[in-house]
């Protein structure tokens, strides 16, 4: 079995009392685009920072092709970053802020000028290397930071929420260009980010921390169709939890009852629960169908309807239930229904037994 090209091997870090995270353990591929996701907090910085050197793990170990590179200091380790903040030389032009990797590298004039130019026509700069930071738009501050990461050709580039402080628009736009510039060098890619829809448009896979543990590897269709806890549940897309009582727990399927006598069936079973304690259902309202009448057995519910708004392509639904939590469903343009539901209609919402999952109650 061959190695894996980065391997974060059980790294732990503390700060007196304070576990910032916790056995951390993650195998990336080469060229991987991988995202680590979740709240301020959750681990994912620290984990980044020890990758890069700036801090020392309290425990575990970092190899990069199979060798430790922890006792390697941070300059040596050949490892791309870019920041949140542009962290440009003001004082120095483009040209000269993308050639000072290879300076530091003690490279020949000729070849730093042959890579400034080939770094700057990567993130679509190209003429600017005269131009000052002061006199360029964030998101070209932010390209020439991404150029200056990628001049000296690092097997590996870390990103720290590198478009935080962008505007929507403009966060959009260079999200297209990371990507596009990930598939046309190859790099290895960690990026940091709490964006769930700027890691779904990214990645190749997430990793999704909470509390200094990743909870759960995945693709986005993986974490989103199948969360394996409740946490990626709730912080992966939309969704709505209905609390019940556990009346069984069998081979991985539990039985749901509700306060108003609903019973739901089969449903898949993340953790361990007990007979008797609280479960939570999770639906997402995209995977909700709602019908005059009921659906089979253990995936369908009886709701009165609250409140309809028209969003365009789709319609927000908000129902509630016989025991009275709320449900909302997303109808999208040109569902039979879509246009003659109402306030205090009494339908049934309808789902596929697979898109539904049941959770122990934190």
């Amino acid at each position: 079995m061959t190695s894996p090209y980065l391997h974060i091997n059980g790294i732990r870090k503390t700060f007196g009392d304070v576990v910032a995270t916790d056995h951390v353990e993650l195998e990336i591929g080469e060229g991987e685009f991988m995202t680590f996701l979740g709240p301020s907090g959750s681990g994912k910085s620290t984990t980044l920072y020890i990758l890069a050197g700036f801090q020392d793990p309290t425990a575990g170990d970092i190899r990069l092709r199979g060798k430790s590179i922890l006792q390697t200091p941070s300059h040596k380790r050949n490892i791309g970053m870019v920041f949140q903040r542009y962290t440009l030389f003001p004082h120095l032009s483009v040209g000269e802020n993308v050639a000072f990797p290879l300076r530091v590298r003690r490279a020949s004039q000729a070849e730093i000028a042959t890579k400034v130019k080939r770094a700057l026509s990567l993130v679509r700069l190209d003429g600017f290397e005269d131009r000052m930071p002061a006199n360029m738009s964030g998101g070209q501050q932010q390209r020439v930071a991404l150029a200056r990461a990628l001049v000296y050709d690092p097997p590996v580039l870390l990103m720290d929420e590198p478009l935080s402080a962008l505007d929507k628009k403009l966060r959009e736009e260079i999200q297209y260009e990371i990507r596009r510039i990930h598939q046309q060098t190859g790099v290895t890619i960690l990026y940091v980010t709490h964006d769930q829809e700027e890691a779904l448009r990214l990645s190749d896979r997430i990793a999704v921390f909470n509390r200094g543990r990743i909870e759960q590897v995945g693709t986005g269709p993986e974490l989103y169709a199948s969360p394996a806890t409740h946490f990626v549940a709730d912080f992966i897309g939309d969704s709505a939890f209905l609390t019940g009582e556990l009346a069984e727990v069998k081979n991985g399927r539990a039985t749901l009852r509700y306060a108003d006598g609903t019973v739901l069936t089969d449903v898949p079973m993340h953790g361990v629960g007990a007979r008797g304690g609280k479960a939570e259902l999770m639906l997402r309202p995209e995977r909700i169908d709602l019908s005059d009448a009921a659906g089979p057995q253990g995936a369908s519910l009886p709701v009165t309807i609250e409140d309809v708004t028209f969003l365009g392509n789709n319609s927000a639904v908000t129902a509630r239930t016989g025991w009275g939590d709320p449900l909302y469903i997303r109808l999208n343009f040109g569902h039979p229904m879509m246009g003659s539901v109402s306030r205090g209609d009494r339908l049934h919402v309808r789902w596929q037994p697979q898109d539904a999952h049941a959770f122990t109650k934190e």
